[in-house]
């Protein structure tokens, strides 16, 4: 019998538990090429902010051995345009959209947030992931999510700007991270997203700007098992929404640990830079394995609970007897 691999992410039904990482998939018209992006659970952009930004000077993105470092700078055209004209064409597909915000200060938060809600039904995201891994520039430059006071009055001051959901994105950069979530989950997060990148140096010594130092966040295989691990801290701690797990995942065996860590849902980033067509593959194994293994749904291979052999069959018998 085929499973069922939907789950409810904040409120949100998704046909399957595998989407982008924002970042790594730009606002889906390149992907767009390679898959049909209605095949997966949900469409996330890129990071959007208030105002277009240029970002940083390249080099913008350097290899390390397990993964990539990146100091991009939140490059992107600003929420006015990105409402106007990227949102239009996502909506051509028949796929939940997450719009990624970040900003500088509270204020830049709550302005992007009041454009998408002045905007028409049909270019408005299903959900909003909130970027707290961003420089707040009131506080000496500590990003939000580092503190959770700070974190929550962010969440609470974007909740009461909005009805859509929130997923808000959290930084591993922090000493205890179930502090910081349970601080936005009581400021009104609907759901989390975790990890965001790992804060890191690194030397460039080939090329056009050798002997030049870096600092950027870490993604790709290297961080996984720090991902698995934040995600299973902040799991263990029950605090009632769901979890989108992210980190270093291309193959089936990466994503199986997130689910048994307690993720709902996973999000692929750095490996769509090297196999564009990764999320369709891994949607496809992950029904096989369930169809293998007598998985019947998400939450039960979550919690390892398989079909007997024989449930299994009968409920295949049932179908059949249907048709």
């Amino acid at each position: 019998m085929k499973p069922d691999l939907s789950v409810n992410i904040a409120g949100i039904r998704m046909e399957n538990p595998i989407m982008p990482a924002s970042g790594c998939f730009g606002y889906g018209e390149e992907m767009a090429q390679f898959f049909d992006l209605s095949l997966l659970g949900a469409v996330v952009t890129k990071g959007t902010t208030l105002e277009p930004r240029e970002g940083n000077d390249p080099p913008r993105m350097i290899e390390t051995r397990a993964g990539i470092i990146n100091f991009i700078g939140l490059q992107n055209p600003g929420i006015e345009v990105v409402i106007r004209e990227k949102m239009p064409f996502l909506r051509k597909f028949d796929v939940p959209v997450v719009a990624n915000i970040a900003g500088r200060t509270i204020d830049d938060y709550v302005n992007v947030v009041r454009i998408i809600e002045r905007a028409a039904d049909w270019c408005k995201p299903d959900a909003i992931e909130v970027n707290i891994s961003c420089p707040n520039v009131k506080k000496g430059g500590m990003a939000f999510g580092q503190d959770p006071d700070v974190a929550a009055e962010l969440v609470a001051c974007v909740r009461k700007t909005t009805s859509i959901s929130l997923i808000v994105k959290l930084t591993p950069n922090v000493t205890d991270i179930v502090a910081v979530a349970r601080a936005v989950v009581q400021a009104g997060a609907n759901a989390l997203s975790l990890i965001n990148t790992l804060k890191s140096r690194a030397k460039i010594w080939r090329g056009p700007s050798a002997d030049k130092w870096v600092v950027g966040g870490l993604s790709g295989p290297a961080i996984r098992p720090i991902a698995v691990q934040k995600v299973f801290e902040v799991a263990e701690a029950k605090l009632g929404v769901p979890i989108i797990g992210m980190g270093g995942i291309q193959f089936l065996e990466d994503a199986l640990e997130f689910f048994e860590a307690g993720a709902d849902a996973i999000a692929i980033g750095t490996a769509n830079f090297v196999n564009p067509m990764v999320m369709p593959e891994l949607i496809k194994a992950l029904e096989g394995y369930m169809v293998k293994e007598n998985f019947a749904t998400i939450q039960d291979l979550k919690r390892g609970k398989k079909q007997s052999p024989t449930a299994a069959a009968s409920k295949k018998g049932e179908k059949g007897e249907k048709r």
